[in-house]
């Protein structure tokens, strides 16, 4: 076996960063060793070299770092980022490496052990990367073996030099070289940082104090989307021609199960939209248990415009939910989103939608929503309009993001080709995926929605495996995605 060289390039504390740099006194197979770390830190480094920098996530930096581990000779680098203060061990860095002999693999990453601050421990499972896992939020806990053969066929030559993303390019570029290997098994442990409970991290992503970096991002992910063969070049077609007659020209869908607290206040800003055209609004039911029921029927016996459906089946997810509305005969041309939680910020919203959906360019139509609390008070960041969408490559950014934003509406008879998929996270997110492959998507970047952030929200402080399987199964959308459009390009 090959000794191993490593790049540490931690953004922690010296605490965390000296126990770090301690447990690598007992991985025999490190024998090289190098710090990316503030000047506070040398008093640590007496037996290590540091880099001129505090981090390696710009161009210049890294290829600082990757030159240094070039002149050690080695065939393995272990790279270790990120804020967590990783306890490695032989045994640990032994496994990575031999699965990496094993496989040819690019990337060789394993779960990991938390360390809790009352003495326990806690398993800290990740999730397997795949062909469609290009987001640069992709978690592969703080260590990771890196390929030296490949590493040096990665290596970014072109003109592009980045603030922010040298990693994630590089990173991008390993995955096209060889396969990129997930270790389902404990090699480490971790000192556990306080988990940040803010639920503004939610929309980090969409931040506008963020705008640098989600461009920088944007236009990694693309070219590796070109050099990959899955960049979709067209703008899309128009929606499908049909000749249906519809009961109405618009219908505000609401799935529901068990909202009594919120279900009213949705239903009434639906219901109290000013338009110029027929609607309706369909409330689909989903068996509910908490007197939600009985509140849609009050207010249904009062307003026949709205639609209070409840399925026969009772395997319905939010997904399956929707798909009992766009297929009903009561579903109108065109069909606009509205959760159960949430509010539209005026009465002209529907109109507003409707006139852009109308146009007959578009399939889709995404509105922009401001987040609030329960009392529709703003919350950071507010506004959040994505405006990283373009017509151009939209489509194409799309794969990398974690959503597209709301209300959003569909062009009905469009929509029935696809349909949604029966689960309860993501499955807007998959028909918008779908959709924006073969057709145009209309943006309106003003706030029309209420989005309320309370502790009932379905993606509210999810427990460390419901969030890796709803970031799986994202990632499975993008890979299913990313291989239609290959094999789309191709032919």
């Amino acid at each position: 076996m090959n000794d191993i060289a490593a790049i540490i390039a931690l953004e922690t504390n010296i605490s965390g960063l000296k126990k770090t740099l301690g447990s690598l006194g007992h991985c025999p197979r490190i024998t090289a060793i190098t710090v990316a770390a503030p000047a506070e830190a040398n008093h640590l480094l007496q037996t290590v070299t540091r880099l001129s920098t505090e981090s390696i996530r710009s161009s210049n930096s890294l290829s600082e770092a990757i030159s240094w581990f070039q002149s050690t000779g080695m065939q393995q680098l272990l790279l270790v980022t990120g804020p967590r203060s990783p306890l490695l061990n032989s045994q640990g860095i032994s496994r990575l490496s031999s699965a990496m002999e094993a496989t040819g693999a690019s990337i060789t990453y394993g779960d990991f052990t938390d360390l809790l601050a009352d003495g326990s421990v806690r398993p800290h499972p990740l999730i397997d990367y795949q062909i469609g896992s290009v987001r640069d939020t992709f978690d592969f806990g703080p260590a990771v073996l890196i390929n030296g053969d490949l590493l040096q066929k990665s290596i970014n030559t072109g003109k592009s030099a980045f603030s922010f993303g040298a990693l994630y390019d590089l990173r991008l570029r390993l995955s096209e070289q060889g396969p990129v290997v997930h270790l389902p098994e404990s090699l480490y442990s971790c000192i556990s940082e306080p988990e940040n409970s803010d639920h503004s991290t939610h929309f980090a992503y969409v931040d506008p104090r963020n705008r640098d970096y989600q461009i920088e991002m944007e236009q990694i992910a693309t070219e590796h989307l070109k050099r990959t063969g899955a960049c979709l070049s067209s703008s899309g077609k128009e929606p499908l021609v049909s000749a249906e007659v519809f009961p109405v020209e618009a219908s505000i869908v609401i799935p529901v199960r068990n909202r009594v607290k919120t279900i009213s206040d949705a239903v009434n800003s639906a219901l109290s939209q000013k338009t110029t055209f027929t609607y309706n609004v369909i409330v689909i039911d989903n068996h509910s248990t908490d007197g939600t029921t009985d509140l849609l029927a009050a207010t249904a016996a009062k307003d026949d415009r709205l639609v209070h459906l409840i399925p026969e089946r009772t395997d319905l997810l939010i997904g399956g939910c929707w798909n009992e509305a766009i297929y009903s005969d009561r579903c109108g041309k065109y069909a606009v989103q509205l959760d159960s939680d949430d509010l539209y910020n005026d009465t002209g919203v529907l109109e507003r939608i409707v006139k852009e959906l109308s146009n007959g360019s578009c399939a889709l139509v995404i509105g922009s929503y401001t987040t609030v609390n329960f009392d529709l008070k703003e919350l950071p960041p507010g506004l959040i309009d994505h405006r990283e969408w373009t017509d151009a490559n939209g489509p194409n950014n799309a794969l990398r993001i974690a959503g597209l934003g709301a209300p959003r509406a569909y062009h009905v008879p469009t929509l029935r080709q696809v349909g949604f998929p029966n689960v309860s996270y993501g499955e807007d997110y998959a028909a918008v995926l779908r959709l924006s492959r073969s057709y145009k998507v209309g943006r309106i970047y003003d706030s029309l929605y209420w989005c309320r952030r309370w502790e009932e929200n379905s993606d509210s402080s999810l427990p460390l495996d419901t969030a890796n399987r709803y970031d799986f199964y994202k990632d499975r959308l993008r890979s299913l995605e990313v291989m239609a459009r290959i094999s789309g390009n191709r032919q």
